[in-house]
């Protein structure tokens, strides 16, 4: 697996694969599809762009994850909030496992405290997969309606990571 920075090229890509898990519902809190330039300026060089990572299966030579790094305006200013997706077929083992590696690492560059992740009480995937990276869950916020009304419980996980 080859994880290395993501980059402008990658934009088609990745937002492909970011909006089939959006299609397929029930993991992530983006409730809609975004366009490419959308997901530019959020994940790859807005204003709360801080980091993004890609995953490369060196076979396919296609991205297969990405991993993302963003201020977020309700977390403290030494915090960042991370993002975690990837492809959904076929499905390759090990890529949130090799995304965090870098991201930690430049989390620790960039002076950070303390990451947290977000996650849908329901995406039972999500919630392993950050245990399994150390994060520990400190809040929980209750109904957070969907789109649609439908109440969602937000597990709210850091990592520390001095």
């Amino acid at each position: 697996m080859i994880i290395r920075p993501a980059a402008s090229e990658d934009a088609a890509a990745l937002v492909e694969i970011l909006n089939e898990i959006i299609s397929a519902g029930g993991t992530t809190a983006i409730e809609r599809p975004l366009s490419r330039s959308e997901f530019g300026a959020h994940y790859l060089h807005g204003d709360r762009f801080l980091a993004c990572y890609v995953a490369v299966e060196p076979s396919r030579r296609e991205p297969t994850g990405f991993q993302a790094l963003e201020r977020h305006p309700d977390l403290p200013e030494n915090w960042a909030d991370i993002g975690t997706f990837a492809r959904m077929r076929p499905k390759i083992k090990g890529v949130g496992t090799a995304l965090f590696s870098e991201t930690r690492k430049r989390a620790r560059e960039l002076g950070l405290a303390a990451i947290n992740a977000a996650i849908r009480a329901d995406n039972t995937g999500g919630l392993a997969y950050y245990e399994k990276m150390g994060f520990t869950t400190y809040k929980t916020l209750r109904a957070i309606p969907l789109n649609d009304g439908t109440p969602i419980d937000r597990i709210l996980k850091r990592y520390d990571v001095a």
